[in-house]
């Protein structure tokens, strides 16, 4: 139904794609992937989206990537639409990441940040903060490598060690809290703490 109402399949995998993952850029085929759809009709949708402003463009390393455009005037009302988790839409969007966490062990805080989130001030691309199992790490973080295409700097810690080095106001922490990130697991709203 809701197809219907925006008038286009792949509209509507993008717009869920993109504000699920509203801290993220995606460049073209890392899109067509991601929603399985056609390049064609991905690029045509985009040049949709772009032009009536619900998302924006930027090039980076010779790449054009897109991202939610948060300062549209109707974002609000299309992320209640298209921004949670429901099943459906899980479905819908090919989010292996999210899905092989749970393989790790006990993950209380997962999040991307760095060259995903095109955020360098980090100084890493991915946190996980649990109890996580190192050799599950290993394979998760190889996946995760391979289809990136790129390597992947990240950071374990515990959730003592955390919760410490954020009561301290460590610089590492600070600065992965401070920059643009994507939330992928957050048990019991650890990032929201005081």
């Amino acid at each position: 139904m809701v197809e219907q109402l925006f008038g286009s399949k792949t509209r509507v995998k993008l717009l869920q794609l993109f504000y699920t993952n509203p801290n993220r850029a995606f460049y073209v085929r890392e899109i067509t992937r991601k929603i399985d759809e056609q390049i064609n009709s991905v690029r045509r949708e985009l040049a949709n989206l772009l032009s009536a402003g619900i998302i924006g463009s930027d090039t980076t390393n010779n790449r054009l990537y897109y991202e939610v455009n948060k300062k549209y005037e109707h974002y609000d009302a299309f992320l209640s639409i298209f921004g949670g988790s429901s099943p459906k839409k899980s479905k819908v969007i090919k989010d292996d990441a999210r899905d092989g966490l749970k393989a790790l062990g006990k993950v209380d805080v997962a999040l991307y940040t760095g060259s995903f989130t095109r955020d360098e001030s980090a100084g890493i691309d991915l946190l996980l903060v649990g109890d996580i199992n190192a050799h599950a790490l290993e394979k998760y973080v190889a996946e995760l490598e391979t289809k990136e295409g790129r390597d992947i700097r990240y950071t374990v810690m515990t959730l003592d060690d955390f919760r410490y080095r954020r009561q301290i106001k460590d610089r590492f922490v600070s600065n992965i809290l401070e920059a643009k990130k994507q939330i992928l697991v957050d048990k019991d709203n650890v990032l929201g703490e005081e």
